[in-house]
């Protein structure tokens, strides 16, 4: 039982299987309820919900009408998913002891938070989906908008690695003399299990919750949304469980592989990613359809926000999810910023000129055919893959050219 304990709920789990995971249950989720795992939408109707609470009247927007604002966040399948996200994050974070109340580093890094969360917020909802909807569970979809918004949102990331370099982000460590005696690591037994029961608490009012919802809405159909929702919060759980567990900040994709020259998370995306494609062809050809966005310049503009805003911040949506449920207070500075981020976009949409937000609407398995679209989609990823090892190489070769030159 310890073992397992530690093993499962404590140590933190292998980045890429993680990836592979969620990849694959994004697919399943898919199947159950014709939608792709997203937040940020949920976040904007959140956002939207906020604003009505001081009475404003938003029937004159239309981008809330897009998101459809009926219903509560306790009566709709993405609202009750999202909370369980976020149950499911702060229940890892407890069970591993990892809950701690921790300041920014620094001012600089509270300006990049509300920054970067506001232009993260706000490139997500132009793009009409963020590094879930419009790359991890976008991709694997068909939608040709998905490929668009990768090459803007990498762009965005790499640009925002290079800002993020200049001596101005980067906190200075400071060195602290301290006594020999005194340095050992305490380890605080109590306040692990005092987590561990409270995590446990938390996760058993979650199970409560689940059978009162099994309850009351009957048998559970796809023709009966209602009856889903026990079934969407234990996807919510699982989702945001396994990124607090794994680490998962789709940031973290391409900004390390930039950084550092590291392929490990990206290669584990891109395997999930491809599995999940498996996964949802097959549903579509039991007549699932995918969302489809235009090809236009607001998804170009918005992922290159978004990318470069992740980074500026710290996290994405998945980051700062489990990051705020571990107590650091910098990400949850990032995600209220984060549906600021939305609330603007959303109140300013309509001002956007209507030529910046059209574009044609390209489904590959319809323009291509099932096998041709299904085809090109993994020739994509393929191709993915293979700049990915490029990069890795070119990176280490600039690395052991500075390097002998630096010793010579």
């Amino acid at each position: 039982m310890h073992s397992f304990k530690q093993k499962y709920l404590i140590n933190f789990w292998d980045n890429s299987k993680s990836l592979i995971a969620l990849g694959i249950l994004s697919a399943v989720y898919f199947g159950i309820f014709g939608g792709v795992w997203a937040v940020t939408g949920e976040m904007t109707r959140w956002g939207g919900e906020f604003l009505e609470l001081f009475g404003m009247d938003l029937e004159g927007y239309s981008y809330y009408k897009i998101q459809n604002l009926s219903g509560t966040p306790l009566t709709r399948s993405d609202g009750v998913m999202l909370i369980g996200m976020f149950i499911g994050a702060i229940v890892a974070a407890l069970w591993a002891n990892k809950v701690k109340f921790r300041l920014p580093a620094s001012k600089i890094r509270i300006i990049q938070a509300i920054i970067g969360g506001l232009l993260s917020g706000y490139g997500a909802r132009l793009a009409f989906g963020c590094n879930l909807a419009d790359f991890f569970t976008g991709l694997p979809y068909f939608s040709l908008h998905t490929w668009l918004f990768t090459i803007f949102m990498v762009f965005g990331i790499y640009l925002a690695v290079k800002v993020c370099n200049l001596p101005l982000f980067k906190p200075k460590a400071k060195l602290i003399r301290t006594d020999k005696e005194n340095c050992s690591l305490i380890k605080q037994q109590g306040r692990a299990r005092l987590h561990f029961v409270l995590g446990s608490a938390i996760f058993i009012a979650f199970l409560f919750w689940v059978a009162y919802l099994l309850s009351t809405n009957g048998n559970i159909t796809l023709a009966n949304k209602q009856s889903l929702l026990a079934l969407a919060l234990i996807f919510g759980f699982t989702f945001g469980f396994i990124i607090a567990r794994g680490q998962i900040c789709f940031t973290s994709c391409f900004r390390d592989l930039f950084l550092f020259g590291r392929d490990n998370a990206i290669k584990g995306a891109i395997l999930g990613m491809v599995i999940a494609s498996l996964i949802a062809f097959a549903f579509i050809l039991g007549g699932n359809s995918s969302k489809v966005i235009e090809l236009s310049p607001a998804v170009a503009l918005g992922a290159f926000l978004f990318g470069f805003g992740i980074v500026f911040a710290g996290g994405c949506e998945c980051g700062w999810t489990y990051r705020a449920c571990e107590g650091q207070s910098h990400f949850m500075i990032v995600g209220v910023a984060n549906i600021l981020g939305t609330m603007i976009l959303a109140l300013t949409y309509d001002f956007l000129p209507t030529a910046f937000k059209s574009g044609a609407k390209i489904n590959l398995l319809t323009e291509f055919g099932n096998l041709g679209g299904f085809s090109i989609n993994l020739f994509l990823f393929g191709l993915m893959f293979a700049l990915v090892l490029m990069y890795k190489r070119y990176f280490f070769a600039k690395f052991n050219q500075r390097k002998n030159y630096a010793n010579t």
